[in-house]
């Protein structure tokens, strides 16, 4: 309800300033009201992690993790924060965010704008949130492509002990050349890397964190299959599907559909439930996948599930719904 009569307002703003008007406020209530709990549903077991219940926040709404305790109110099973680089970095040139109200679509090309590794960690020890979180990392725009390694492995080292599990985000459309890096040798070099440093972290922490990768919705039917038997290859613990679009069949003559940059909402639905289901079918349930894009309800969470994926994340959904699309989606899929 109290969305409903925010939403002209915020949609009366930029885009990019709504977002920042609503982080700080969610960042301003995290720190006023008690600790929140994420709405009741069935819990399940995923990547050997205890969540509450499917309906997660997907990354890029809280890249360095300043509204953590505010977005909990919302009622979310798990939360991820990011992407996150070693260094900070400004993003891409302004304007870079446009929203398509007629399609409910949303095209960004961030570019991965962040505060940096360090801040991010800062702003997770502050909060006061317990339940599952997710830290989602990438690379500096300025790392060469052949040593994005290195910028993961810098993440990696610094947010393990802070994370439940880590995303390994390679398929961001605003990088340049960074889906290169789904190419099978290219995706070899990467994750096993990694693991290894996984395995190591593991013993020093003594715990097991997660990785998890996020793959994007553009792959034919080969790329799937090559991106699957890497995934088992290399032990990777969980893939998310997917990432933005860079297709733009679903807004060709929408006012801001041929802006560049990633396509989200609802006209990657299809796309990314095509994904979904075509790693189900290779995977077998060797790894669970976690499935994003396009959810703007309970229905669309359900065809996720119901086409492979073990949890849902939503984002550009909350943009148009609102806190009323999590209580639905967690109702859809308990």
């Amino acid at each position: 309800m109290l969305y409903d009569l925010a939403r002209p307002l915020l949609f009366a703003l930029d885009p990019e300033s709504a977002h920042e008007l609503s982080l700080a406020a969610l960042s301003r209530l995290g720190r006023l009201l008690p600790p929140a709990r994420p709405l009741p549903a069935n819990p399940v077991t995923v990547m050997g992690i205890d969540f509450p219940n499917r309906v997660g926040l997907a990354a890029g709404l809280d890249k360095n993790g300043e509204a953590i305790d505010g977005l909990a109110r919302f009622g979310f099973g798990f939360i991820e924060i990011g992407t996150i680089t070693p260094r900070a970095q400004p993003g891409n040139p302004k304007p870079r965010l446009f929203r398509l109200p007629e399609v409910q679509g949303i095209i960004n090309r961030m570019g991965f704008n962040n505060h940096g590794v360090d801040a991010l960690i800062a702003n997770v020890r502050a909060a006061r949130f317990t339940g599952v979180l997710g830290i989602n990392i990438g690379k500096n725009f300025d790392t060469p492509i052949e040593r994005a390694v290195d910028d993961y492995l810098a993440c990696l080292e610094k947010v393990y002990p802070l994370a439940h599990y880590v995303t390994v985000n390679i398929s961001s459309p605003n990088t340049k050349n960074l889906r290169a890096l789904q190419g099978a040798s290219e995706l070899d070099g990467l994750l096993g890397p990694l693991k290894t440093a996984q395995a190591r972290l593991a013993d020093t922490h003594g715990r097991y964190v997660p990785l998890a990768l996020k793959i994007a919705p553009d792959l034919d039917e080969a790329q799937i299959t090559n991106i699957a038997d890497a995934l088992r290859r290399h032990r990777i613990d969980a893939v998310i599907a997917t990432n933005t679009t860079i297709a733009r069949d679903k807004v060709a003559g929408v006012r801001h559909g041929d802006e560049q940059g990633g396509l989200s909402g609802a006209p990657v639905r299809e796309a990314s439930t095509r994904v979904i289901r075509a790693l189900s079918a290779q995977l077998q349930g060797e790894l669970p996948i976690i499935g994003v894009g396009g959810i703007l309800g309970g229905p669309d969470a359900t065809e996720k599930i119901e086409a492979g994926a073990a949890l849902v994340q939503v984002y550009s959904g909350l943009i148009y719904r609102g806190p009323a699309l999590v209580r639905e989606c967690v109702a859809a899929t308990a």
